[in-house]
């Protein structure tokens, strides 16, 4: 089903503005936004994958990756094709760009209703918002968020960042964690390799950190940069990244540094996988900034995968691929008792 688009305005000529992203699309009659999945029908904005995933599974949390949230538990994982960015370095660009590539849309009809029913039924705490970007199917997400949040249930996104202050303003109240990609710290490589630009990430990054909700909280932020062999892998973009996640978010705040597959990407085939060396440079180099917390990504074995006490560095979770196990007390270090930032429930 087509269901009216939330947040657009409307222009003279039957155009019309997107509000949804950090695109602001301005959008003639008859035509898409860059996302495609977004159409102008006689001055009306229409979403055209409501209720229409493309994927809906059963996933570690630890996937997405969300290494503090509700750590060791499994998440509903569900997603509509589209995107608002076109990355090179897509490695779900068979979803995310298909209404681009193929120019249609498909995915079962199952609303949001049904997802969270699915989610009790399968005895799940949480609903991820994943696999594309959440902000293209931003009205179908809202409507299953609502419902999750009546339920007793934990909504989680994973996303590229490039949402508009309307559309965070609006799920502020029902989003309970966020993995954000950080993808790089040059505005360039975001125009370039993006399709995007990098401010309006780093303000839905801001917002998602300091903003309070009816007294309980903040949104629980991780952070994952992919990291690619000559484009995003110099010490100098480290040290950015590092240093805005300390400075701007707080140091509690994950760091996930993930290996690059050039043969799983959209466009970037010719590009050697992340050497492991990189990432372990870029571990160092985020430990010196301060950070607490920073792991290393799709390169199972690591020890950097693992969660340490950061005042006694006492390992406190195992993580061998999916297979955690947890060492800590309640959220705490079970040797010397320092607070480990894990939301548990």
């Amino acid at each position: 089903m087509m269901k009216e688009c939330y947040l657009y305005k409307k222009l003279k000529e039957k155009k019309v503005q997107c509000r949804t992203c950090s695109h602001y699309c301005i959008i003639d009659n008859g035509e898409k936004g860059k996302c495609f999945v977004k159409e102008n029908k006689n001055g009306k904005l229409y979403s055209l994958v409501y209720s229409k995933p493309c994927a809906v599974n059963i996933d570690p949390i630890e996937k997405k990756p969300f290494f503090h949230f509700l750590p060791g538990t499994q998440s509903l994982s569900m997603a509509t094709v589209g995107c608002n960015f076109a990355c090179h370095s897509c490695q779900n660009w068979s979803i995310s760009q298909a209404p681009k590539i193929f120019k249609k849309v498909e995915g079962e009809e199952i609303p949001p209703e049904k997802i969270v029913e699915m989610t009790q039924k399968s005895k799940l705490p949480s609903i991820s918002y994943t696999y594309t970007e959440p902000v293209v199917f931003l009205e179908y997400a809202l409507d299953t968020m609502k419902l999750a949040k009546k339920a007793g249930l934990k909504n989680a996104w994973v996303t590229n960042g490039f949402l508009s202050k309307e559309t965070f303003d609006l799920i502020a109240p029902y989003l309970d964690a966020a993995n954000v990609d950080l993808k790089s710290f040059s505005d360039e490589f975001y125009q370039k390799y993006c399709g995007g630009r990098l401010q309006p990430v780093l303000d839905t990054l801001k917002r998602m950190k300091g903003t309070l909700r009816h007294g309980s909280g903040q949104v629980w932020v991780e952070v994952t940069t992919l990291v690619i062999p000559t484009l995003n892998d110099s010490e100098e973009i480290f040290t950015n990244i590092a240093q805005f996640i300390k400075t701007e978010l707080g140091q509690e705040t994950p760091w996930h540094i993930s290996q690059f597959s050039g043969a799983i990407s959209w466009k970037l085939q010719n590009i050697p996988d992340t050497p492991v060396e990189t990432l372990k440079k870029a571990w160092q180099i985020g430990k010196k900034a301060g950070l607490k917390y920073v792991y290393t990504g799709n390169v199972p074995g690591l020890p950097s995968e693992d969660t340490h006490c950061p005042k006694c560095d006492a390992k406190m979770i195992d993580r061998a691929g999916y297979l955690i196990t947890r060492h800590d007390k309640n959220g705490q270090c079970s040797q010397c008792g320092q607070d480990l930032n894990l939301i548990i429930k």
